[in-house]
Order: structure tokens, then C-alpha cells, then sequence
């Protein structure tokens, strides 16, 4: 053909792999003025093979199955693996010439399925699923018509003489159940996930003003950055002059009660009694199981121990009743209410193990089962600190003039505290704070599980007693409130009376003493002069027996004759008879 130039017919060979690594050879035709590429005489050598044995639509219709294969394969194994337990991961698929996908700590399989398309191989496996075990409690609703979720509380009795605070019913299950709802699996912590402590070597005493040896000196921009809640922090916790809580960090115990300690893995109540100040109360109404798995623990100071030696017999077992008494040396502070607030907030830290714990201070008396307790104010709640509100006083403000009128601390350091919180936006309760009910607790029991939200919530609170007054009612909202501004969590607070019901408040071993002198002595009155002998009867005074058998009294004298007659004598009254008919 003229114009259109001369078209060659020279064959070249080509060997192709095909499907399942088959060499095929095929020879291609081609009529070019240029050499052509190799990737373009691959590209021509396959469509020619199989146009070669199928037409134009069939091929068509091949290579849409094909890609349709390769879809469906990726979706089926990569939505497996999206479908497996936490820690498990899905099916690899492995790109030949591309990039690959890896996944670690896959489930045991019974099968194995290869295949290759083209220059893609698959290798996937075949997944045996599990249902995914809980990773948080989410808290249980009781079953319908269960008797607790119609319970109401009555109406206080009328008692005009006893005005003052009382108990109230409370809706318990019984213990066998309380133990069968008890969590299997922790409490959700919002946002913050990982939580360490500070401990300085050497210490650091650079601050603005307050702290200590045992809980550091923070500055404000320490303060003011713990405030700030991210998935992983490291605070201030006490303890700060070493790693280990009671080993020379002040606060601190015998080893042997260390170990003890750390072998606690579910629930700990605890208390305290330092400078002999309350007597150690045994707890009542504790259930047998109870007795078997809570950790009992009683912290106390060396002149609280000679005490409990002369007066309960304490000896080599650390025992008294069910409580296990821990000794603590080399006490931080010279404050024995100060001291006390080391077990009462930093539980978690003495107690690593633990799960949840109970804080009862040494006036109050146990008198609930501790799964019945934790039950009703925790788990069915599903919270994560429980603590009761102050049965009157619910404003910061009221309760800090309280605290001055009756000389709690002195008057100065607490009017510095309440201005620096004001400074910092403190403001009176009001129900724009609602469902907050109260800014006042009840600080004397403490209901906590164990997760790191709560922790770092005693851990600041702490550090606020560390720095200011040791009244922890005053520091607790504001250390509440800062949370709750970066976090949805906040605090559980029930009722004084409630309260009131699973404890019992004694008085301090001071005033019982007190009282114990005031109350007056028994008088020792000499011994009664021995009884008269009976007298003797005269026989005009017995009575005369008559010949008829029976008795007669004695004659009357003058004066008693005539008082018996005016006494029994008869009226003479009227009587009116019928008429006759």
C-alpha cells in the first residue's frame, strides 16, 4: 500500500509465566519500524494467548471475575480480624511486589487456604472467634420488681427530744449475692489511662510556700499541671523520698507487713489510731466469707501498741479480733490527724494489689457486711468513689467559719486557703451546681475502687491537705470540680444517714475518760444494821374463834371504832316502788 509504508512480518518468542507458575510459550506477530519494549510485548503476548481460546467477551467476563475474586478474599479475612478478641489480630494478607499488611498474636487455626493469582498470593487462615471477655464494668441493673428498687426511705420518726442526725434504712441484698455481683473486670478511667508517682532523690524544697519531707514540695506549676488530665501522667503522691511506699520514705513498716500487704488482691478496709487517741472497735456482723477474703488492716503508732498490749493482748500475732495491726515508724508529721490522712487517701499506694478499699476512721464501729456496702454504694451505682455528704453544711464557705468557730485549725492558715480558692473561682454552693448536691463531705468513710482516675483524685486531694490546712473537707470540691471540668467523672456522694446506718460514731478515748471522771462515784455506804426481830402479837389482838367455826375480828379501840363507824355508815335514801295497778 502506497503512503502507508511497509509493515514487517517478523515473529519474536516470548515466555510468559501463566497462572500457577505454567511456562507458556507463544509467538506474536508484529510489524514495527522500532524495536518494541519488553513490558509491551508481555502485555500483547497475553492478550493474544487468550483471545487465542476465548473471544473477546469471555475474556472480558474472565478478567472481571478475577478482580471480583481478589475484592472479595481481602474483605472477607480483613473483617474477620476487625471481628476478633482485643489483643488478637485479624488474618495476614501478604502483597507479593507490594506492600504487605502484618498482624501479631493470631488465634490457633485449623486451616490453611493458599492461593496465587497472578503475581498477588493470598495466605489467609481461618479464624476460630470467641466471644470478647468484658474489659470494663458497666455496671447491672437489679431484676424488675427486686424489693431495693422500690425502697424509699420514711420519713424521719418525730422525736422532739433527739434532733441531731440519725441513721436510716438501708436496701442491702444479702451477702451470697452481694458477693456474686462483685466485678469481674475494673471500672472504665476517663481519659487517663497510665498514673506513676513522683519520688525525688535527693529532695527538692523549692516551692512557693507549703508541702513536706513525706509528700514533697511541689510548685504551683506542678499543681497546676496535675490539674491538666491526660492518658498518662506522673503526680505527686506522698512517699516521695523513694520508690517503694514504707521503706524509708517516712510512714514507714515492717517488711514482713509490706508482704503481707501486697498479697491483698481484692478488697482492704482500713483504719488508723495514732497518739492513743480512739480505742481499736471491732467490726460487727461480718460474714464468714468475709472474714476469709477482706483484708482487715489497723494502722497504728508505738504508744497506740503498748495500749493495745496492756488493754486487748496484743501479741506476736498482730491480732485483735479480725483486725491485723500494722506498727508505723518514723511518722512524717507531728499532727496525729495529720498522719491519719497518709492511709485514709493514699490506700492505693500502701495496698498495690487491691482492688477496692474501705476507709473507716478509728471513732466509727463496722457494723455491715464490706460486700453488702460496696454493693449498694458502689457497684450498683457503678461509681468509682463513694463518699457521704456532710449531714448539715453543704456551702465551703459555712463549713470553714465552722471550722474556725470551733477551733479545728488555726483561724489564719484557713482564711489563706478559702482566698486562694477564691482566687481560683471558688464560689458558694448554689443548684447551678446540680446534680452536685453538696460541696461538704462526711470525710470519716471512704468507698473507692481502685482504677486510675480515683487514685490521681486522692493523690491531688492529698497534695491539698499536704500544702494547706489539714481539713479535707475544705480542699475537697475545688480538687473535685478540676477533674470533673476535664473528665466526665466525678464523685458518688450519698446520704449522712445512710452512712449513719453501716457505722456506728464513738466517742474519742479522751473524752470517755473525760466523762468517766465527771460522772460521780458510787457512794460506799457501811453495811445495814441487822433487821428488827418481828414483834410480838397480844392475844386481845388475835382474832376470837367462835363456836360456829368462824373468826371474829378484834374489838376496835375508842378512836378506831368510832372513825369505822363514820366511815361505813349508811345513807338512807329514798326508794321509789312502782305504782300500783
Amino acid at each position: 500500500m502506497t503512503g502507508l509504508g511497509v509493515r514487517s512480518s517478523s515473529y519474536g518468542s516470548l515466555e510468559k509465566t501463566g497462572l500457577n507458575g505454567v511456562v507458556l510459550p507463544i509467538q506474536i506477530t508484529t510489524t514495527t519500524r522500532t524495536k518494541p519494549s519488553k513490558m509491551q510485548k508481555d502485555r500483547e503476548g497475553i492478550v493474544h494467548w487468550i483471545c487465542k481460546f476465548a473471544g473477546r467477551k469471555k475474556v472480558g467476563m474472565l478478567l472481571l471475575f478475577l478482580i471480583s475474586a481478589v475484592v472479595f478474599l481481602r474483605v472477607l479475612y480483613v473483617g474477620k480480624g476487625e471481628d476478633s478478641q482485643e489483643g488478637q489480630g485479624p488474618p495476614s494478607l501478604h502483597f507479593n511486589g507490594s506492600s504487605g499488611v502484618n498482624y501479631s498474636n493470631m488465634l490457633q487455626t485449623n486451616e490453611e487456604l493458599n492461593m496465587n493469582i497472578g503475581n498477588i498470593s493470598f495466605k489467609a487462615k481461618e479464624v476460630i472467634v470467641f466471644p470478647p471477655p468484658p474489659i470494663h464494668f458497666l455496671g447491672y441493673s437489679l431484676p424488675q420488681g427486686h424489693p431495693c428498687n422500690s425502697f424509699t426511705l420514711p420519713p424521719p420518726p418525730a422525736d422532739r427530744k433527739r434532733t441531731g442526725p440519725r441513721p436510716c434504712p438501708v436496701c442491702y441484698l444479702p451477702v451470697e449475692e452481694a458477693v456474686a455481683l462483685m466485678p469481674n473486670a475494673p471500672s472504665f478511667s476517663p481519659v487517663l489511662k497510665n498514673l506513676t508517682y513522683i519520688y525525688e532523690e535527693p529532695l527538692n524544697r523549692e516551692t512557693e510556700f507549703g508541702g513536706s519531707d513525706f509528700g514533697g514540695y511541689p510548685t504551683l506549676k506542678h499543681r497546676n499541671d496535675s490539674f491538666d488530665i491526660k492518658e498518662t501522667m506522673s503526680v505527686h503522691c506522698g512517699f516521695v523520698k523513694g520508690p517503694q511506699p514504707g521503706r524509708n520514705t517516712g510512714f514507714d513498716i515492717d517488711e514482713a507487713d509490706l508482704l503481707e500487704m501486697k498479697q491483698c488482691r481484692g478488697i482492704v478496709v482500713a483504719s488508723a489510731v495514732f497518739d492513743a487517741f480512739d480505742d481499736v472497735k471491732a467490726p460487727q456482723n461480718i460474714s464468714k466469707y468475709a472474714e476469709e477474703t477482706v483484708c482487715f488492716y489497723m494502722f497504728v503508732d508505738e504508744e497506740t501498741e503498748s495500749i493495745l498490749k496492756r488493754e486487748r493482748g496484743l501479741d506476736g500475732n498482730k491480732k485483735v479480733g479480725i483486725w491485723r495491726v500494722v506498727v508505723v515508724h518514723n511518722l512524717p508529721y507531728s499532727d496525729g490527724r495529720r498522719n491519719g490522712k497518709v492511709p485514709k487517701l493514699l490506700v492505693h499506694r500502701m495496698f498495690p494489689n487491691a482492688r477496692y478499699s474501705l476507709w473507716i476512721d478509728g471513732k466509727l464501729e463496722l457494723v455491715v457486711d464490706p460486700y453488702q456496702i460496696l454493693e449498694r454504694f458502689l457497684w450498683r451505682k457503678n461509681a468509682t468513689f463513694a463518699i457521704s455528704r456532710h449531714y448539715k453544711r453543704f456551702d465551703v464557705l459555712v463549713e470553714a467559719e465552722a471550722n474556725k468557730a470551733a477551733g479545728k485549725y488555726d483561724n489564719a492558715s484557713i482564711d489563706f486557703q478559702v482566698d486562694f480558692y477564691k482566687n481560683e473561682g471558688l464560689t458558694p454552693y448554689s443548684v447551678a451546681k446540680l446534680p452536685i448536691t453538696s460541696d461538704v463531705p462526711e470525710g470519716c468513710v471512704i468507698l473507692r475502687e481502685h482504677v486510675p482516675i480515683s487514685n490521681l483524685f486522692t493523690c491531688l486531694w492529698f497534695n491539698e491537705v499536704d500544702r494547706f490546712t489539714s481539713r479535707d473537707q475544705i480542699s475537697f470540691s475545688t480538687v473535685r470540680d478540676k477533674i470533673a471540668a476535664k473528665t466526665n467523672w466525678t464523685v458518688s456522694m450519698f446520704l449522712d444517714c445512710e452512712r449513719r446506718n453501716f457505722v456506728v460514731q464513738r466517742y474519742h478515748r479522751a473524752e470517755q475518760e473525760r466523762f468517766a471522771r465527771q460522772r460521780p462515784p458510787v457512794p460506799n455506804f457501811p453495811p445495814p444494821p441487822p433487821s428488827p426481830p418481828p414483834p410480838v402479837l397480844i392475844s386481845s389482838d388475835l382474832p376470837r374463834k367462835m363456836s360456829s367455826g368462824r373468826a371474829t375480828p378484834p374489838r376496835r379501840r375508842g378512836r378506831d371504832r368510832r372513825s369505822g363507824q363514820r366511815g361505813h355508815r349508811k345513807a338512807n335514801l329514798p326508794v321509789r316502788l312502782p305504782d300500783s295497778a
